[in-house]
């Protein structure tokens, strides 16, 4: 039975949560109202996934997946957040998340869309990418990403796929079976061809470019 950590500070919306999830057949090992509460219930359960916003208490919801992206075993993180600018989106995924979720969701909604983070999908709400900066860059670039996404080859797909679930550069080299030199001259071609600087921001071009499914 897959466990879950859910970390937002209303009360309401946990319990919310926390019903949803129960009757989709995940145990809620822990709940948390803050940042730091979060990291250490992680750190106590070990749970396979969890659930947390970014506007946090005590330590914020990014500084938390960044601490938590450093355990072992290392969970999954789903991010439930109302913000939805690119910013959000990239220091989350940036710290380790695999999923960012708008709290336009159904609960319905937010429960399939962790289980197919869990099944190795990284998965946006579309709605984080819909307005504001986001939606600007997306309508000045969009033609020109296009381009740049049709030079990127399957390997350097492969390797921007693996790389966007929040694997390290030698995780995924052992994923690929691949050197970690390797890993990291894919990543320089694909920084280049997608006009990135980091790996969030290719993430971002490449989640509206269609090379990772949103949702």
């Amino acid at each position: 039975m897959t466990s879950i950590v859910i970390a937002d500070d209303h009360t309401m919306v946990r319990e919310a949560l926390r019903h949803a999830f129960e009757r989709s057949g995940f145990t809620v090992v822990a709940e948390a109202a803050d940042g730091q509460e979060a990291v250490d219930q992680v750190e106590r359960h070990q749970p396979d996934v969890v659930l947390i916003d970014l506007s946090l208490p005590v330590l914020s919801g990014v500084a938390a997946i960044s601490r938590m992206a450093g355990l072992t075993p290392r969970p999954t993180v789903v991010v439930l957040s109302m913000l939805s600018d690119e910013m959000a989106v990239s220091s989350a995924l940036a710290a380790g998340a695999q999923g960012y979720l708008v709290k336009d969701c159904t609960t319905t909604g937010i429960v399939e869309a962790v289980s197919r983070v869990l099944q190795g999908d990284i998965v946006i709400s579309t709605s984080a990418m819909a307005s504001g900066s986001a939606g600007e860059v997306h309508a000045a670039t969009h033609r020109n990403e296009k381009v740049r996404v049709q030079r990127v080859s399957r390997r350097e797909e492969e390797v921007l796929r693996v790389m966007a679930t929040g694997m390290s550069i030698s995780e995924a080299a052992d994923h690929l079976y691949i050197s970690v030199k390797t890993v990291k001259n894919h990543l320089s071609s694909i920084y280049e061809k997608l006009d990135s600087h980091d790996r969030a921001q290719a993430v971002l071009k490449a989640m509206r470019t269609g090379l990772i499914q949103l949702r």
